[in-house]
């Protein structure tokens, strides 16, 4: 949080705490294949953590309320993302599953993946962040209820530690009528499940 207090370090101070850590693994940030590396580095960062920038009600407060009469489960399945852990700041990498069951609006299909990613562009755990996906969905789209179902793989423990590879998490969090309702849970946990046929 950028506050007087607390101000956000300028881009030469980041740059500056790369070198720190390349000369701390051991190597020399004046070597020549690493002059720009401090550059690359919070060029990759600005682009990881772009979701600090967003406003994702803002995303979410244009929508359509000229559907037809259709009040049915919307889901968008297979939305990739890529955030990362903020214990270790190294990778996770999975899907996201997110339906909604729409009162009397509606929200452009891009605007749930926008969504995802940018709650995925900060630094996270898996299970606050499937909370936050569907608690901003029912806040500002006001649903009959939410569903967001997330399955990554988290470098903190592919890569260090346990070394543990071929492991997914998977988290969910259901509101509103998919928590209080088995048959609508059902139906979704159904479509989910059934293989595409769109022959892509």
């Amino acid at each position: 949080m950028n506050t007087k207090e607390n101000p956000i370090p300028t881009r030469e101070d980041a740059e500056e705490a790369v070198r720190t850590l390349i000369r701390w693994a051991g190597d020399n940030p004046e070597r020549e294949g690493l002059l720009d590396t401090p550059k690359r580095v919070i060029d990759s960062y600005s682009e990881f953590f772009a979701g600090y920038q967003e406003d994702p009600r803002e995303i979410l407060s244009r929508t359509f309320d000229e559907v037809g009469g259709y009040k049915e489960i919307v889901l968008l399945k297979d939305i990739r993302f890529e955030s990362h852990c903020e214990h270790h700041m190294v990778p996770i990498i999975g899907t996201a599953h997110v339906a909604y069951f729409p009162n009397s609006r509606v929200v452009g299909i891009s605007k749930l993946a926008r969504i995802v990613e940018i709650f995925a562009k900060r630094l996270q755990i898996q299970e606050r962040m499937t909370s936050e996906i569907a608690n901003i969905i029912q806040e500002v789209l006001e649903p009959r209820g939410v569903a967001v179902i997330i399955e990554g793989s988290h470098q903190c423990m592919t890569t260090r530690g346990v070394h543990n590879t071929g492991v997914s998490m998977i988290t969910s969090k259901m509101l509103g009528i998919f928590r209080d309702d088995p048959t609508v849970r059902n139906e979704l946990l159904m479509t989910l499940n059934r293989p595409s046929t769109l022959g892509l």
